[in-house]
C-alpha cells in the first residue's frame, strides 16, 4: 500500500504545473494530446449539430476579430515570458451559434463557441471582451484538464484512468463536455468551480485590456448577467462568485490590468491600431 501511495503521490508531483499570470500551482493529469483530440472531435461534433453561422455571419466576423485581438495578447505575453512553447498545443477557433441560450463555451485546446443569446446581452464589443477574455482563459489555464483530472480522480480512481479514455467513448464524451463547461446536455454550460471562475476573470480581464478594449465594462456585464436571473443566476452564472464580489474583484484589478497593458503593448490588436 505504501509503494502505490508513494506512485500516486510522484504522478501527481509530476503533473503540477503553473498557471500564467496568477502562477496557482494546480494538477494536471491528462495528456494535453489526449484530451485536445478529444476536445476537437466534440467541438466539430458540437458545431454539426447546432445552427453554426456562416464564416462571413456579421456575427461571425465580429466574434472572431475580437478573439483574434485577445490571441494577439495571449502570444505578447508568452513570447516575453519565454513561454512560447506553452502555446504549441493550441488551434484556436471561434465560432458563433444561433441561440436564444445565454452561453459561450471554450474546450480545451482552445476551441470556442459563442451562442447570439449571450451576445444580446454584452451590448457592445468591449462587453464581447470580457467573455472573449474569460473564455480564453479558462483554456490557457488547463482548467478543463485539471477538471477532469479532479473527476477522473474522484469517480474512476486512478487505475481507471486509461480505461476511461480508451474503452468508455460515452462517459469520455461526458467527460470532455463537462470539463470544457459545456455540460452533458448540448448548449447548457456546467459551470467551473468558484475558482477556476475568479482566475478566468482575472486572467481574462488582463488580456482585454492589453488588446486595448475597456476593463471598467468588466462589472457592468456580469451584472446584466446576473439580473438576467431574477430570483436566482443563470444556469452560466450558477457556481461563479457572487455578483459583489466579482464587482469587488474586477474593480481592484483594473489598475493592475492597465498596468499589463503599458507593460505588453499588443500592436496587431485592431482595437491598437490607429
Amino acid at each position: 500500500m505504501r509503494v502505490i501511495l508513494l506512485l500516486v503521490a510522484i504522478l501527481i508531483l509530476e503533473a503540477c504545473s503553473q498557471v500564467a499570470f496568477t502562477g496557482r500551482r494546480q494538477t494536471q493529469l491528462i495528456p494535453i494530446d489526449t484530451i485536445n483530440s478529444l476536445s476537437f472531435s466534440q467541438y466539430d461534433e458540437f458545431l454539426a449539430a447546432n445552427n453554426t453561422l456562416p464564416p462571413d455571419a456579421p456575427e461571425t466576423v465580429l466574434i472572431r476579430r475580437i478573439g483574434n485581438d485577445l490571441i494577439e495578447a495571449v502570444n505578447v505575453y508568452y513570447k516575453a515570458n519565454n513561454m512560447e512553447s506553452d502555446l504549441e498545443k493550441f488551434d484556436w477557433e471561434f465560432n458563433v451559434v444561433e441561440s436564444e441560450q445565454v452561453n459561450a463555451f471554450c474546450m480545451p485546446g482552445g476551441k470556442v463557441v459563442f451562442f447570439t443569446g449571450i451576445m444580446d446581452v454584452a451590448e457592445n464589443e468591449d462587453a464581447l471582451a470580457v467573455i472573449m477574455g474569460h473564455e480564453i482563459a479558462h483554456a490557457l489555464a488547463h482548467h478543463g484538464n485539471e477538471r477532469m483530472s479532479h473527476m477522473v480522480w474522484a469517480q474512476l480512481g486512478m487505475s481507471a484512468l486509461d480505461v476511461a479514455m480508451r474503452e468508455q467513448p460515452e462517459q469520455t464524451r461526458e467527460l470532455i463536455m463537462v470539463a470544457a463547461g459545456a455540460g452533458t446536455q448540448v448548449g447548457v454550460m456546467l459551470p467551473f468551480g468558484r475558482k477556476h471562475e475568479s482566475e478566468a476573470d482575472e486572467i481574462g480581464l488582463y488580456l482585454m485590456t492589453m488588446a486595448g478594449y475597456d476593463p471598467t465594462e468588466a462589472v457592468p456585464f456580469w451584472e446584466r448577467m446576473a439580473a438576467r436571473g431574477g430570483s436566482g443566476p443563470p444556469e452560466f452564472l450558477s457556481t461563479h462568485p457572487g455578483p459583489e464580489r466579482r464587482a469587488e474583484n474586477l474593480k481592484r484589478l483594473i489598475p493592475k490590468a492597465r498596468e499589463y497593458a503599458n507593460r505588453y503593448p499588443v500592436p496587431n490588436s485592431t482595437r491598437n491600431q490607429g
